[in-house]
């Protein structure tokens, strides 16, 4: 690898202008291209072999106007009622123009004898189910805001509007913008602490910006290939600014300290290139690695968002080996110019001895310090013993947002659970037929009515009025009684009147947590049905869980007993249900594979069986410490009101098996970048302590430089409303702070002065079958070099290990 990259790496440098062009290029071609492809994304929960997803595929097939369920346009009052003159026409008036939209198939007005359990019992709080002919996975910004601009007539009569359901959560996308200025705002501040010229400060943030933005466009470009989730765009920048410019700044710092020696500029940027390069692809390749393991979990979410971080990180890795030594060749000898003096002392101008005189401290004290690191670790993880896996909650978004607005109106007027209602999708092994025994009991009704009638019209012809008259009298007197009739008739004709359906949705609504049955719909052919069941109490409340439970095991199972019917229950919150049950049962081999696949690498990379054991516990011991925080913090609501929360939230169930992955990666970077400093200084000289205090003290400022930047870039996206985002922004940042400062600099130093030099030990048979990786290139340049000195053409080393 080191040759290549060093080729790669002086290429860069030496037509440094056409490689800037390209990616200049490149950039504006993708971003065009992004633009034009619009926003696709679709937080898809299918699940094979789930209920959920069998519910999906069934109305999908049978009812697809009812697979995705209805987006409740609310419409609330703070005076009159809604049916009073002076609101009435203005709710229809959005109704009417609902209805005329391209899109929506049903728009039911809360004020019509059809919506009539639309209505709240106050009257002031109405809702408009939408039902739209496109899912959530097609539907665009513009048709979403036509569904609420069609509220722009109660919004003049002087009425609030909100809308839910999928179309809401396509309307309150936090922006990311807030967030990613103060993250490079961090970075450059701590770059120009660390480089000291602005310069020098300013090559990773170009590098990773550019990066991030073609990154983005690919990740838009995909969504018109795949089912791009809405927040894989945001957990990409989050991930690629911080790699990005952390993955730049290893490079930097050789190059600056490789001019600082007195070499070439452009032999410097090539050999910086080639060396923490080498590092810097081999660290990215093991954070790829993890993200890609997500395809095994299974589940398309996951898989997409995954895939869409590796993104990121992937074009991360070829702007940092291609785009910024392009730019170092560009700079020359001016990346030391516009010094900027933040301290009594500029960077160049001293060594850190602050580190060294810690890495001394540790490495005198190893036992101790292992000790108490481990005890802050497990003290940090204690939570995680409380972890629920849970599913995203609109309570918690912005109030600015139509989505928590629309949330508050439905909980204030009907209830939460009318947030998040479970569909029920049947499916009939025979036709559906109306009840028979109805239809019997109302001719039976019918026929007495008709003699009633004959009876009253008898009476009164004997008293003399006209048979004509008579019969008109007789109709009227009964009329009431027939237009009832006539109502249950319509009722008993319909198939939705099946015995075996509505016994089914008899003995639902007497489950417990069962606030409301909506009354089914039927395909054209009565071969499949669905109808609505409203908990009572919030989509994300353990009770909700249990009631969905509680429906699939025990009440639908024993009402369908001895039927041909089969149901199951769907909609978006069983299926975050059924996605936090599916990832319970997937983290434990998840962490397995990534920790198994790490373990692989790092034996080929350090040729080492402690080292990547010791990686492998130290990891996990980081992550459930982040866990810990972010259990701590969200469920249990420790602070909660610090990072914008109302109150504790859920864990979502898939932010531990991204943040595992990730982390897992991101750790592993820095393993590297430290083993590898700390196995040249050992074989330099024999000395594992002395090589484990000089790797600390030479690495101490890049390392926690490259640390706090990402801490920074992680933490500003706590300010997205998004809670999903807040938990990944609160857990990335506690574990790189984690890792940067307990596990690299207090933990990983004592246990490598513990173990001293055996931590370099191999089995002699396994030493035999290894590759010879050597991942920053020492070897490579050593024979390069010997041969340069040499008056005799010496062979410079090619093995694939290069």
């Amino acid at each position: 690898m080191t040759g290549p990259l060093y080729a790669v790496g002086r290429f860069c440098s030496r037509y440094h202008y056409p490689v800037i062009a390209a990616w200049v290029i490149t950039a504006v071609v993708l971003v065009l291209l992004g633009q034009a492809s619009g926003d696709k994304t679709n937080d898809n929960l299918t699940l094979p072999g789930t209920g959920s997803t069998k519910a999906t595929n069934l109305l999908e097939d049978k009812l697809p106007a009812q697979a995705y369920g209805s987006n409740p346009l609310v419409i609330e009052s703070h005076g009159a009622k809604l049916s009073g003159a002076s609101y009435s026409k203005a709710v229809s008036a959005t109704v009417s123009k609902l209805s005329k939209d391209p899109i929506v198939t049903s728009a039911i007005n809360p004020l019509s004898s059809q919506g009539s359990d639309f209505l709240s019992k106050n009257g002031r709080i109405g809702y408009v189910p939408v039902t739209l002919s496109v899912g959530p996975g097609d539907l665009s910004l513009e048709q979403a805001q036509r569904v609420l601009d069609a509220g722009n007539p109660a919004v003049a009569a002087g009425l609030d509007v909100s809308v839910g359901g999928y179309v809401g959560q396509q309307l309150s996308k936090p922006s990311t913008e807030i967030s990613e200025a103060i993250g490079l705002t961090a970075a450059v501040i701590i770059l120009l602490l660390a480089f000291g010229t602005v310069t020098a400060m300013a090559m990773p943030i170009l590098s990773a910006v550019l990066g991030l933005a073609c990154a983005l466009s690919i990740i838009r470009l995909l969504e018109n290939v795949i089912e791009v989730p809405s927040t894989a765009s945001t957990l990409a920048t989050m991930i690629g600014l911080g790699v990005g410019i952390d993955y730049a700044l290893f490079i930097v710092t050789r190059h600056k300290l490789q001019l600082k020696d007195g070499m070439e500029v452009m032999e410097s940027v090539a050999r910086a290139t080639a060396t923490a390069g080498g590092a810097v692809v081999f660290a990215g390749f093991t954070v790829i690695v993890a993200l890609c393991s997500l395809f095994v979990a299974g589940i398309p979410l996951v898989t997409a968002l995954g895939l869409t971080a590796a993104v990121a990180v992937v074009v991360a890795v070829l702007a940092a080996s291609t785009l910024l030594p392009a730019m170092l060749g560009a700079l020359g000898p001016h990346i030391n110019s516009l010094r900027v003096h933040l301290g009594k002392t500029h960077p160049d101008d001293k060594e850190p001895h602050g580190w060294e005189r810690w890495a001394r401290w540790v490495a005198g004290r190893p036992l101790p310090a292992a000790i108490v690191a481990g005890l802050i670790l497990v003290v940090l993880a204690l939570p995680i013993r409380d972890l629920e896996l849970g599913q995203q909650d609109n309570s918690v978004q912005p109030k600015s947002t139509t989505a928590r607005q629309n949330y508050d109106g439905l909980s204030q007027g009907f209830g939460a659970g009318f947030n998040g209602p479970l569909l029920v999708a049947v499916k009939f092994g025979s036709p559906a037929k109306p009840d028979q025994k109805n239809l019997d009991e109302i001719k039976s009704k019918q026929k007495q009515l008709d003699a009633q009638q004959q009876q009253i019209a008898a009476e009164e012809e004997a008293a003399g009025v006209p048979p004509d008259q008579a019969q008109q009298d007789a109709q009227k007197q009964t009329a009431s009684q027939q237009q009832k009739l006539d109502q249950q008739r319509k009722q008993a004709e319909d198939p939705a009147s099946d015995p075996r359906l509505t016994t089914l949705q008899e003995d639902i609504s007497k489950a417990p947590d069962v606030k409301a049955v909506s009354g089914a719909s039927l395909d054209k052919q009565g071969t499949a049905a669905v109808f609505s069941v409203v908990s009572g109490s919030s989509p994300s409340a353990d009770a909700t869980v249990d009631l969905v439970n509680d429906l699939r095991e025990t009440v639908i199972p024993k009402a369908l007993k001895g039927t041909d019917l089969t149901a199951y229950v769907g909609g978006q919150t069983a299926g975050y249900i059924d996605l936090a049950d599916e990832i319970s049962d997937q983290l434990p081999l998840m962490i397995l594979l990534v920790v198994g696949l790490s373990f692989v690498i790092l034996v080929l990379a350090f040729r080492s069986i402690l080292v990547p054991l010791k990686a492998a516990f130290m990891n996990l011991l980081s992550v459930a410490a982040a866990y810990g925080v972010v259990t701590a913090v969200f469920q249990k609501g420790w602070g909660a009101s610090l990072i914008g929360l109302d109150h504790s939230i859920p864990i979502v169930s898939f932010v531990p098996l991204l943040m595992f992955a990730i982390l897992f990666g991101l750790s592993m970077d820095y393993e590297v970048f430290l083993m590898t400093q700390i196995r040249e200084h050992f074989e330099s000289h024999g000395d594992a302590k002395r090589a484990v205090i000089e790797e600390l003290a030479n690495t101490g400022r890049v390392i926690t430089s490259a640390a706090l930047i990402m801490v920074f870039v992680f933490s500003s996206f706590i300010l997205n409303g998004n809670p999903v985002v807040k938990e990944f922004g609160v857990g990335l940042a506690v574990a790189i702070a984690i890792d940067a400062t307990i596990v690299r600099c207090l933990l990983v130093p004592a246990l490598m002065v513990l173990i001293s030099e055996r931590a370099w030990w191999l089995p002699p048979g396994l030493d035999r079958h290894l590759p010879h990786l050597n991942i920053e290139g020492g070897e490579y340049f050593a024979k390069r070099d010997a041969a340069a000195r040499s008056p005799e053409p010496v062979a410079v080393g090619t093995s694939g290990s290069d």
